[in-house]
């Protein structure tokens, strides 16, 4: 998986396209990423104490990788490579030529 936690990706298919957000959780054996604000479901929260009201909270779901990009620092999208500079492997925007 060539996206890792804290990257900028812009969302290019479904519903939240055009979004941009940072990944906060990457799930590398389910190829799938969190995005914060991107892909928002509601969940119907039950009462766990009895003076407690229950209530419909918002939570990010899972996104597949597929449908996203990086972003690198000008906003431009494109894939991810890797390259030698020097005795390490740093990760690159294929299109740009900038490093992530």
């Amino acid at each position: 998986m060539k996206i890792k936690k804290g990257d900028n990706v812009i969302v290019i298919t479904g519903k939240d396209k055009g979004k941009t957000g940072k990944i906060a959780r990457a799930f590398p054996s389910k190829g799938m990423v969190l995005i914060t604000g991107v892909n928002i479901k509601k969940k119907h929260q039950k009462a766990n104490k009895s003076n407690q009201k229950g209530q419909i909270i918002e939570i990010a779901s899972p996104i597949h990788i597929s449908n996203v990009m990086v972003i690198d620092d000008s906003n431009k999208r494109g894939r991810v490579g890797k390259r030698l500079s020097g005795d390490k492997y740093v990760r690159f925007n294929k299109k740009t030529g900038k490093t992530i």
